[in-house]
């Protein structure tokens, strides 16, 4: 397959919002790409996934970006093939020693002489996990469907289960709905975790699933997914790295529960001495540290908390409704480790069991549908997050050049407080950088603050445009983290903008007093 029909197809998916328009681009290319060969197969739905079949090559972006770029083919003089990236990917992902650095740089080098420009753009962004074309997985799935007749649902089991979204694609073509129904739970390899959507009220909730939702506490810790199998115990980051000699608590936890074979969802944190949690980078301390973990657990030491079971002895549970795998969790590690739970219709009810999280110290809870059924790696409607926002009015800085859809905008904000302590150092700066988010943006909002800030502009290094700090956006954030990345030390979580303030000038944002009192709460 020729490396532009790829190209082609990617920047039709991405020129389009139509999701009928984007898989009428895709099915076509797949079911070209599986008449060649099942490795063609594979190669494409993982390019167009923005993904690197061979997972990470150890060229940094650092690196991709100081690359100097040859002069690109022009029309019909690119003979790049798929098949040639794939293997050239593939001798960068093996060469090591002495001077593989600059051997990896040269087959960069090598590829991008036989690309279009359009091609050399998309090469470079998917090297350096920069695609954003529009074909996610979501999107990818549903064309692996349509192009070899199966359904959705299939694929997306079959995706949640192996991982390899390309596997799917190859077994889905070969074998059909027979070959994705194989697909089982493999007991220590990791799931991408389920996530939540943004509820506002316990009353939305309640009204949306049109009944009775069932409240968890939503923890400030670090998210894990515990596995067993026999004495064997692996625990896993939401990032599915494997962390397991970092818990010792949670393998000792699962040794001595009874059921033979588990995988459980929950999080681990770290207490203080009344029960309420420590803020959650201390709770990440645990995980930065491969040795002496003995000495940091006497000073830190761990409570794992579970709120769903995906698998429990010899069977797999995560397609059944929450309620039962409730009880699976229940029977499992007993209530002690489970995390609080009330299953209710009544609002007030559910609001103050809302103001006893927060009371405890938690960031609010997470509502759930009792016939919901655990669907990995997605942000499902029938989980709902409830948690007070934070808001600060900030001054931009700066700004990323977008990429992908957002091509030829300017998108991620770089945030900043005002410095109070300026007023009296004249040395000191202005402002003080809490972050950067391009999240809440609408494409109306999008366009508005290219104009407003490329009229702000006053240098540009690389793709970041320095402006003027004028502008004021009011930014929601779910709380703030100790940094060494910025000068005050504080970050911002979670960062959305919630609009821009033309109301107020930049000496009328918000102070890094007020930043570091939101810290002390």
């Amino acid at each position: 397959m020729h490396f532009e029909a790829l190209i082609e197809t990617a920047a039709g998916v991405a020129a389009t919002r139509s999701r009928k328009a984007k898989l009428a681009a895709l099915v076509p290319l797949l079911r070209a790409a599986a008449a060649e060969s099942p490795v063609m197969l594979a190669i494409a739905v993982a390019s167009l996934a923005g993904e690197i079949r061979q997972g990470a090559l150890g060229i940094g972006p650092a690196a991709m970006r100081a690359l100097k770029r040859p002069e690109p083919c022009l029309g019909e003089s690119a003979d790049l093939e798929l098949g040639e990236v794939d293997a050239a990917f593939e001798r960068i992902r093996v060469a090591s020693g002495k001077g593989s650095r600059q051997r990896k740089l040269d087959e960069v080098t090598g590829l991008l002489a036989r690309a279009t420009a359009a091609g050399q753009d998309f090469l470079v962004r998917l090297l350096v996990g920069e695609l954003r074309q529009g074909a996610v997985e979501g999107l990818m799935r549903e064309a692996i469907a349509q192009a070899f007749d199966v359904r959705s649902a299939l694929v997306q089991r079959a995706a949640m289960l192996s991982g390899r979204l390309a596997l799917v694609a190859e077994r889905a073509h070969a074998g059909g709905a027979a070959a994705l129904a194989e697909f089982r739970l493999e007991v220590g390899r990791p799931l991408e975790p389920m996530l939540a959507q943004t509820a506002e009220s316990p009353a939305m909730v309640i009204e949306k699933f049109g009944g009775p939702a069932a409240f968890d506490f939503k923890l400030d810790g670090a998210r894990i997914q515990v596995h067993k199998n026999g004495d064997d115990v692996r625990v896993f980051t939401r990032q599915l790295r494997d962390v397991t000699v970092a818990v010792p608590e949670v393998v000792e936890l699962l040794r001595a529960v009874a059921a033979p074979t588990l995988v459980l969802d929950g999080e681990v944190l770290a207490l203080r001495v009344d029960g309420r949690p420590q803020p959650f980078q201390v709770t990440m301390r645990r995980f930065g540290r491969q040795h002496d973990i003995a000495a940091l657990r006497s000073e830190l030491p761990l409570t794992p908390v579970f709120f769903d079971c995906l698998h429990h002895d010899g069977e797999d549970v995560f397609d059944r409704p929450l309620v039962e795998r409730r009880a699976a969790l229940v029977d499992a590690v007993g209530g002690d480790h489970v995390v609080p739970q009330l299953v209710t219709a009544d609002v007030d009810a559910a609001e103050a069991f809302y103001g006893d999280a927060l009371a405890a110290g938690h960031e609010g809870l997470v509502a759930k549908a009792d016939a919901a059924t655990y669907e990995a790696g997605r942000r499902g409607a029938q989980w709902l997050k409830l948690k007070p926002a934070h808001t600060l009015d900030l001054v931009v800085l700066a700004v990323e050049a977008g990429s992908g859809r957002r091509s030829g905008l300017l998108s991620n904000l770089w945030l900043g407080a005002r410095n109070d302590e300026a007023d009296d150092d004249p040395d000191a700066e202005p402002f003080v950088m809490l972050g950067k988010t391009f999240k809440g943006l609408t494409d109306e909002v999008l366009r508005w603050q290219t104009a407003a800030l490329g009229a702000l502009e006053v240098k540009r290094e690389g793709h970041v445009v320095h402006v003027r700090p004028e502008l004021v956006v009011e930014i929601a954030f779910d709380g703030l983290q100790r940094s060494s990345q910025y000068s005050g030390g504080l970050a911002l979580r979670f960062a959305r903008v919630r609009g821009y303030r033309e109301d107020k000038t930049a000496a009328e944002a918000d102070t890094m007093s007020a930043v570091r009192a939101l810290m002390a709460e």
